[in-house]
């Protein structure tokens, strides 16, 4: 059984992750920067150490966070998401020290974060992949004899890449060469290594993703799937479980290739195993993700189960509390990703200090954020701040309360993404869920939203407009 536990990680997941230790009876420890001094996660937390200042990167230096938790006392070190969870390294690291990482083994983490390799086992395992190389890329010689093979458009992959970076679509012969030297740089620089491969473009799929969880009996399961189609530059901005654009025949296919994903690479702990749906129907392996997803609330929403007080379980050597048919999911929930960030001048990133901050409420409303009023936003980090996940009976429901969620939500002082999450509630393609990863380019107009005045603005308009008044009185 865990008892110490140390999160690697900042912002809104550390807090949830600390949350989830304290109903479990667990210590938890956190660790911050300069700039995170004065954050959320630091004041709950049962411990907290300073790591440094934020020029540093103290959040990627394996061997001191490794050494800080044994020096703690930590029977375990939880990644989050970003930053070192999906580092094989860093699992080591913890592994050798005799700490339970949160997550899947080390090996496993290398062997699903090679997407060539990955590849090859979804193929033997009989997991449908997207017609491709079957292996890296020498040379631009032979992306280019692949490339007539297949067809374009065609897109180019760094093989340790992931996140949405080392990603590039290539529609035209002429276009290859430069986008493949772009991706070969990029690969390069984000992952340390120039290996990339080739797949099929599908053109505006649905990206359709399945939370699994896995224990060390060969215990597999699904908590069915999520949505994930809405997307800007291959970032997710919203995410719905389960999809409404699903039938029950298609969600008990793709559910079924992930338990099958999961137990090819003798998968343990929580993932998520990603697909792309073609317009005919047929869906293909993407990716694995070895980590807790941004987006797992929707999926707890739905299920009534908690994935990382499970993740905990599972890594302190506890079999899954339930199994297949005792899960079920009930109505349908929506997370929006509220990011600082400005959607009128391109998505840049917006930040400074939190004057006003106010979180939703009411039926079926979850706010989880690292935020509050005063509070001060580095511009060292990502820039999400909050996620907002709403749950309801049916569709219809959903965006009603979703809308009347985001309305209720004040984020002042900075720029944030959510009245542009309200002109998707808006489009009628949304709301008839008919929608694909090229939704966003397919619907500009979403820009144009009015901006939200600030509180005080308004009661200085409105003070300013009472004077008026009684003065010409």
């Amino acid at each position: 059984m865990i008892r110490k536990m140390l999160i690697a990680n900042r912002g809104e997941i550390a807090v949830r992750l600390v949350r989830a230790c304290s109903e479990m009876g667990v210590i938890s420890v956190v660790i911050y920067t300069d700039a995170d001094r004065n954050s959320l996660y630091v004041k709950k937390a049962d411990e907290s150490y300073h790591v440094g200042p934020d020029s540093g990167q103290p959040y990627l230096n394996i061997h001191r966070i490794v050494n800080l938790a044994a020096a703690a006392g930590c029977d375990a070190i939880h990644p989050g998401y970003g930053f070192l969870s999906e580092n094989a390294e860093f699992a080591r690291a913890v592994e050798k020290r005799r700490m339970r990482f949160i997550g899947p083994s080390a090996d496993i983490i290398e062997s699903m974060g090679d997407k060539v390799h990955a590849r090859q086992l979804m193929k033997e395992a009989g997991v449908p992949l997207v017609p491709g190389s079957d292996g890296n890329v020498s040379d631009l010689q032979e992306a280019e004899k692949i490339a007539k093979q297949i067809g374009f458009p065609i897109m180019i992959k760094a093989t340790n890449g992931g996140g949405g970076r080392g990603i590039r679509r290539v529609d035209k012969a002429c276009d290859l060469a430069s986008q493949y030297e772009r991706v070969i740089s990029e690969a390069t620089k984000a992952f340390g290594a120039p290996d990339v491969f080739i797949e099929k473009c599908i053109v505006n799929p649905k990206h359709i993703e399945v939370q699994i969880l896995a224990d060390k009996y060969n215990n597999v399961v699904h908590l069915f799937e999520r949505d994930c189609s809405i997307q800007r530059r291959h970032q997710k901005l919203l995410e719905i479980a389960p999809s409404p654009q699903l039938t029950e025949e298609q969600r008990k296919k793709v559910c079924g290739y992930a338990v099958l994903a999961a137990k090819a690479c003798n998968y343990e702990n929580a993932g998520t195993v990603e697909f792309l749906l073609d317009s005919s129907g047929e869906f293909y392996f993407m990716e694995m993700n070895t980590r807790i997803q941004v987006e797992h609330p929707v999926t707890e929403a739905i299920t009534g189960i908690d994935i990382v007080q499970a993740q905990i379980s599972i890594s302190g050597g506890k079999p899954l509390a339930f199994k297949q048919e005792d899960i079920k999911y009930r109505g349908i929930a929506m997370e929006f990703r509220v990011n600082a960030e400005d959607p009128h001048h391109d998505f840049l990133p917006s930040f400074g200090k939190i004057t006003r901050y106010y979180s939703p409420g009411g039926p079926g409303v979850r706010t989880d954020s690292g935020i509050y009023t005063g509070f001060d936003i580095p511009p060292y980090y990502d820039s999400m701040l909050a996620k907002l996940t709403v749950w309801a009976l049916d569709w219809k429901t959903l965006i009603a309360r979703s809308r009347r969620a985001l309305r209720e939500m004040g984020v002042f002082g900075v720029k944030t993404t959510i009245g542009y999450h309200l002109e998707i509630l808006d489009t009628e393609d949304f709301i008839q869920a008919n929608f694909d990863t090229g939704f966003v380019d397919a619907h500009p107009e979403l820009i144009h939203f009015p901006r939200r005045a600030h509180p005080e603005q308004l009661a200085a308009v409105i003070s300013a407009a009472l004077f008026a008044h009684l003065s010409h009185g």
